[in-house]
């Protein structure tokens, strides 16, 4: 499940914007201001950022600069009552990938999210496991010959960890960062637990343990 970050000072908007995303799959994690931004970014891990560009505190044009300094590259799209082409080439050069003027559509905000979670290799169609095994984003669920299997949500967690990342091997630290938020409490004992609960359901030998260094997953 794509996790998005919805900066939006009216109320009434953010609620429909939260419901709607809510409503398409999304994990959504909501704030009112730039200063909220800043620490729900340092303490969790976000798939898109839809900023409000004339938000309290710090607005977004320069809330994502300081984002991005800090070397935060999370895709991130505006949403904005802005026309002038000033304001929007700023907001370009900040570092935002899209922007949407509002009123927002939401069916094409839904286009627009889809699109760049595509080019950013953070959304996927349903994956193979195996000839019986795959796995549908949309509802997170494991299917085995089109039945549910079913996986505690921190094993599905760590299956989308490595399909996002198939190509690379998962370190440790990317581990706790996708499974743990910032003050939960984790052990060693814990990680080995759920890699070996994916391998029992996926099979063993389609997770390689990387000595010293890491995961890799080979589909």
């Amino acid at each position: 499940m794509n996790k998005i970050l919805v900066l939006e000072d009216d109320t009434l908007l953010l609620e429909t914007l939260e419901d709607f995303l809510e409503d398409e799959s999304f994990e959504i994690k909501t704030a009112v201001n730039g200063e909220e931004v800043i620490e729900f970014a340092y303490e969790n891990s976000f798939d898109l950022y839809l900023f409000d560009i004339n938000v309290p505190k710090i607005n977004g044009i320069d809330l994502l600069k300081e984002l991005r300094k800090n070397g935060d590259n999370t895709p991130t799209i505006y949403l904005t009552s802005y026309k002038d082409k000033e304001k929007l080439t700023e907001g370009f050069l900040s570092g935002c990938d899209d922007y949407l003027k509002k009123p927002v559509d939401l069916d094409e905000l839904l286009l627009r999210i889809n699109s760049l979670l595509k080019r950013s290799g953070k959304f996927f169609e349903e994956v193979k496991l195996s000839e019986e095994l795959s796995f549908n984003p949309k509802n997170r669920r494991i299917l085995n010959s089109g039945k549910d299997i079913y996986a505690a949500a921190k094993v599905i967690d760590l299956l989308e960890l490595f399909l996002e990342n198939k190509d690379s091997i998962i370190s440790k630290d990317m581990i706790i960062d996708k499974l743990w938020s910032f003050d939960e409490e984790y052990s060693e004992g814990s990680i080995r637990v759920y890699i070996n609960n994916l391998k029992k359901i996926i099979g063993k030998e389609k997770i390689k343990n990387i000595k010293g260094i890491g995961y890799k997953i080979e589909l």
